[in-house]
């Protein structure tokens, strides 16, 4: 398992964790039934707090892309709610594309940006 985090970033690390396990599976590294290493394994190999693991993956959990299993620990269960999914991924994207019209960031723009984005996810 390759997690990134920046520790000199303003962004909170448990925040960092779950975007990198998110992108991890939106790229393939992680399938649906991957059990992801334990709380405290993964705190032991990047080198934070066991309670920072341990909010990612509530995060994780409530967004429905992973759950909790007795033997398995933390495994990848994708939602099929597909519906929530959009409701989700619009009202985050209402903020970031507000942020953008305030500075000026055209339509084509953010659809090139979806574009760019979406294909690495196709590969």
């Amino acid at each position: 398992m390759l997690i990134q985090i920046d520790f000199e970033s303003e962004e909170a690390l448990y925040i960092q964790l779950r975007n990198q396990i998110i992108y991890g599976i939106a790229t393939s590294q992680y399938h649906e039934g991957d059990a992801l290493p334990s709380v405290r394994q993964l705190a032991e190999v990047i080198g934070i707090n066991m309670h920072t693991v341990n909010k990612a993956y509530a995060c994780l959990r409530s967004e429905g892309l992973l759950r909790l299993d007795r033997r398995r620990g933390a495994v990848i269960a994708l939602d099929a709610d597909k519906m929530k999914a959009i409701s989700d991924m619009k009202n985050d994207l209402g903020v970031i594309l507000a942020k953008g019209y305030c500075k000026g960031v055209s339509k084509e723009e953010v659809h090139s940006l979806v574009d760019e984005i979406f294909a690495q996810y196709e590969q």
